[in-house]
């Protein structure tokens, strides 16, 4: 409707080439307010410096005195006006906000300035904070008692006391057409099937309505339906958004992870606490670890992280301070960035108090174990593999480990016979000098190289080889002996390969190694880090320099060595400051029964004495060895870990950052300017909310995660008005299209008020009183006589109440874009109802200029695999609009979306009825007519079945016949997808 508004005061300026006084504030009110409100605070600290952080566009002597550059508004001159210019952005040193305004709205406010820039806002609004709590939001949530005689529901006590007050009633209840319709897509987003409508009309049982809406909340397909909702409210989508919007190939278990706890019903104060600090309540719940996506869930200036790092994280702890309070509690919590909050008792210091419980975090991909067993046995084997590496005796000398011990030295064997490798070729690529030693050994001389690969080619007098020994040894020619050439006698092997070269052969082929051990690890570089494929790691031996080691590669199945073969040893040495091998022999081994591990010297000892004469100390050493290696062993044996596209104090992106440098020092910014900091806040909430803590109590060395996990608890909190107010409002405002507030995200000063306070207060308190189920409250809403009315169109009505805030009749609907194009896809018999996993490109990707793709709408092949999945599954690209979807109003997800706008055009009807996905499914729907029934008449009736639930009156038959042979049953089925009673739900 606003957008409607808009649309007719420019028309009216155009016409008439001026507005009264009344019209000049409901135009400024609806149409240019808003987009100062909306991106005022650009101006305050932007990179560029637009106007140098003094401006503020919140009140009309804001503007006027504009920022350091003079004002930004000249009534009556577009041109000579700064805000005109830096919204324009036709200048680069003066852009507001970073992403450009629409056409639309840049046209708004430059109509505004040339006729004068009309602003009512004549003084700087105050918060009287000695009385700012009494708002309605802000007071203690207190069960209203129940009107009338307190039978029936709840809801019809609320709403027949309002409507009798304002001498009205209520409409008759709907048809069961019309209700199991608005049930499925409230419930479920879907389309009923004719043959479930039958049924249900067919149904004479006193219980069959309420026994139909179990049976939608116990369906899958409700989750499905309630996570877009929630998915909106956190600008959720599947790219970065920003100049480079690129692909988050993770995202997506975040949105099967709603949809599974929409479905669950899990406690909402459960839901909070997950989202925002599932690794602090549930350390050991891995599979949880997926919650954190909610942090993720907005957009993420990758550009910005690389170029201007400082002013990056503040926009994107803004941006999670935001997304959380507005999601969570309904407040503008931003607002107060710059100032405290104009409007409602929100001061800067709570906002940057808000901004320090996010300061230890970062976005990227986040690892975790899907599979709660799976993450049990890593715990495991990991704490095992710490005890062994801090020889923990405590540990290590439990019966089950030494059980495990004990078996290891029972089925060990004998030694391995270890025969040389005779090296025929050996060649430093990067120019050392090489030189074989009597004992087969290779030592490198001259000028060391900053980097080397060492290639060996050797034969051997054994027909079978089961494992491949590197020794690295000493030298009196080494720094410190060896066996490194660094200054300090280490080295970094980056990767060791095989290969063999049977007689003859073209090229050799690569020999699988199944594990490798050594004697000695450096800290963090390890032997398995020579097998792992990543360049940035190695195995080091420091600081056990100037001794001998060796590594032992055992393959994975036994090498047949046929005479005339070779054996092909890669020594990648790449990681620089001359970290290479100095001195190394090769060997190799054919004994059948390996269960090899490369003890050191003093273990070799500790085995040579009886088990039942060795010390604790000795015990404790064996164990140790033994254990890594065991436990090593395990952890390749478990499935990779899994990523979700989140927030977290550790997590990969672009910038390769792995870990965040821990609790950043976050501080109030005078103007919400970087370069004016002033005191150090620490993590906190609203001080408004008493008796809630305004700060957390957290003892020093806190982690970081204790930060979130408070505000999680102030959050869910049963005291908290706000937050069980706020979801209540969420659910009722989905399912009458608008909330007992109408402003969802804006709970404050300049947002709605209540049409019915008692309503709303009673919803919240029942629902946290009852576990926080939502789906508690389903019921109690979709049972109500309030939601089962008639939508029928009543001029009295809609005269005393024109946007149905009484609720005397129930609202008409549209179809959101994500419902009309599944049920399309229904009605054609096509819809795919498969759950969970990656999302769906509904388009073609061609590269694009920079890092972001150009997507085809117009090539996907819409019968490919996944074409016929629900649009829940659909990716969702954030800075390219899917232009079927767009035509209905699906949001832009660089913004929060808890409403989704309503538009009516020309356009839109060219777009639903001329689309490629609409003319596919027509056809689609056309064919599957014509297996249906014989003749014409009788497959327009099936169509009309499929989509209008009902047969087609003698009329209505005739005149789509006629249409049918005129211009086929595609033309029909393009007719009714487009028609009123298709798109909108009464």
């Amino acid at each position: 409707m606003k957008g409607i508004r808009t649309a007719l005061f420019l028309l009216m300026i155009i016409l008439h080439g001026g507005l009264a006084l009344a019209d000049e504030n409901a135009f400024f009110r609806d149409s240019v307010e808003p987009l100062l409100k909306k991106h005022c605070y650009e101006c305050h600290s932007h990179s560029a410096g637009v106007m140098e952080g003094e401006l503020t566009l919140d009140w009309q002597s804001g503007w006027k005195k504009g920022g350091s550059r003079g004002a930004a508004v000249v009534p009556g001159d577009p041109e000579g006006s700064l805000l005109i210019k830096a919204i324009r952005h036709s200048d680069p040193d003066l852009k507001m906000p970073d992403e450009k305004l629409s056409e639309k709205e840049i046209a708004i406010l430059v109509e505004w300035v040339k006729k004068g820039a009309h602003d009512p806002r004549t003084a700087k609004p105050v918060v009287d904070l000695a009385n700012a709590t009494d708002w309605w939001s802000l007071k203690p949530l207190v069960r209203p008692r129940l009107p009338g005689d307190g039978t029936g529901n709840p809801i019809d006590a609320f709403i027949h006391a309002r409507l009798k007050l304002e001498g009205l009633t209520p409409s008759p209840e709907a048809d069961r057409r019309t209700l199991i319709r608005r049930l499925m897509y409230d419930l479920h987003g879907l389309h009923p099937t004719y043959e479930t409508v039958s049924a249900f009309m067919a149904d004479q049982s006193p219980n069959a309505y309420e026994r139909l809406v179990d049976q939608l909340l116990n369906s899958p397909r409700y989750g499905e339906r309630w996570a877009r909702h929630w998915l909106d409210t956190v600008h959720y989508a599947d790219t970065h958004g920003f100049e480079h919007d690129v692909f988050r190939p993770h995202a997506w278990r975040y949105r099967d992870y709603v949809i599974e706890r929409f479905n669950q019903d899990i406690p909402w104060a459960q839901f909070i606490r997950e989202q925002l600090a599932a690794d602090h309540f549930f350390p050991k719940s891995s599979q949880l670890t997926v919650a954190l996506g909610f942090l993720g869930a907005g957009p993420y200036d990758s550009s910005a992280a690389a170029t201007a790092p400082k002013s990056f994280e503040y926009l994107d702890r803004d941006d999670l301070v935001t997304q959380t309070m507005g999601a969570f509690t309904s407040t503008t919590a931003n607002c107060a960035r710059c100032h405290t909050h104009k409007f409602d008792p929100i001061t800067q210091a709570d906002y940057f108090s808000l901004q320090a419980v996010f300061a230890g975090i970062g976005k990227g991909d986040v690892p975790y174990d899907a599979d709660q067993a799976v993450a049990d046995q890593r715990a495991h084997w990991q704490s095992v593999k710490v005890a062994a590496q801090q020889k923990n005796a405590g540990l290590l000398l439990k019966p089950d480990n030494l059980k495990l011990v004990a078996e290891w030295e029972q089925s060990r064997g004998p030694k391995p016979h270890w025969l040389p490798l005779e090296p025929d070729v050996f060649v430093s690529t990067n120019g050392a000098t090489l030189k074989r030693q009597p004992d087969a050994s290779v030592l490198s001389t001259g000028q060391p190289p900053d980097q080397e690969t060492i290639v060996v080619t050797a034969s051997t007098t054994l027909s079978t080889i089961t494992a491949v020994r590197l020794d690295l040894l000493t030298d009196d020619s080494l720094p410190h002996k060896g066996p490194g050439r660094a200054h300090n006698g280490n080295l970094h092997l980056s990767e060791f390969e095989l290969r063999l070269f049977p007689p003859h052969a073209e090229e050799g082929q690569v020999v699988p190694i199944r594990q490798a051990t050594a004697d000695f690890n450096q800290a963090g570089w390890t032997i398995q880090h020579a097998l792992d494929g990543n360049p940035k790691t190695a195995w080091g031996i420091y600081p056990s320099v100037g001794v001998g080691h060796y590594a032992v590669f055992e393959l994975k199945s036994p090498l047949s060595f046929e005479p005339g073969s070779r054996l092909a040893v890669t020594l990648k040495q790449i990681h620089g400051g001359a970290h290479i091998i100095g001195r190394f022999k090769l060997t190799a081994t054919d004994a059948p029964k390996l269960n090899v591990i490369a003890l050191p010297a003093e273990v070799e000892t500790v085995l040579s004495v009886p088990a039942e004469q060795r010390t604790p100390e000795q015990q404790t050493l064996l164990a140790a060895t033994v254990l890594e290696h065991r436990a090593d062993q395990e952890l390749q044996k478990l499935p990779p870990k899994v990523h979700v596209y989140a927030a977290a104090s550790a997590a990969a992106n672009e910038g390769g950052k792995k870990t965040f440098p821990g609790l950043r020092e976050v501080r109030i910014l005078s103007r919400g300017d970087l370069e004016k900091p002033r005191e150090v806040v620490g993590p906190g909430a609203l001080t408004a909310l008493s008796p809630l803590p305004g700060r957390f109590d957290l003892p020093p060395g806190h982690s970081e995660s204790a930060r979130r996990a408070a505000l999680a608890d102030w959050l869910a909190d049963p005291k908290n008005p706000l937050t069980w107010r706020s979801i209540a409002n969420r659910v009722w405002h989905y399912h009458f299209g608008k909330g007992l507030c109408d402003t969802p995200n804006d709970f404050g000063r300049m947002g709605g008020t209540p049409s019915h306070p008692e309503l709303l207060d009673w919803l919240a308190c029942e629902l946290r009183d009852h576990n926080g189920s939502l789906k508690h409250i389903h019921r109690l809403i979709c049972n109500s006589k309030t939601y089962r009315q008639s939508s029928a169109y009543q001029p009295q009505l809609v005269k005393i109440d024109p946007e149905n805030r009484l609720l005397a009749r129930m609202s008409r609907q549209r179809l959101d874009a994500g419902s009309f194009r599944d049920a399309v896809v229904q009605a054609s018999g096509k819809l795919d109802l498969t759950m969970g996993g990656p999302g769906v490109e509904y388009f073609t990707k061609t590269p694009g200029p920079q890092a972001t793709p150009v997507l085809h709408y117009d090539k996907f092949d819409l019968d490919s695999p996944g074409a016929y999945r629900r649009s829940i599954y659909r990716v969702v690209w954030r800075g390219i609009a899917d232009p079927l979807m767009d035509a209905l109003d699906f949001p832009d997800l660089g913004l929060l979306a808890p409403v989704r706008g309503f538009s009516a055009s020309p356009l839109q009807s060219l777009v639903l009825f001329n689309n490629r996905f609409v003319l596919h499914h027509a056809q689609k729907m056309a064919e599957r007519a014509e297996k249906s029934a014989d003749n014409v008449p009788d497959q327009v009736k099936h169509i009309v079945l499929w989509t209008w639930l009902r047969e087609p009156t003698p009329a209505e038959l005739k005149s789509m016949t006629k249409l049918a042979n005129e211009h086929g049953l595609a033309t029909v089925c393009r007719l009714v997808l487009n028609s009123n009673e298709f798109l909108f739900v009464e």
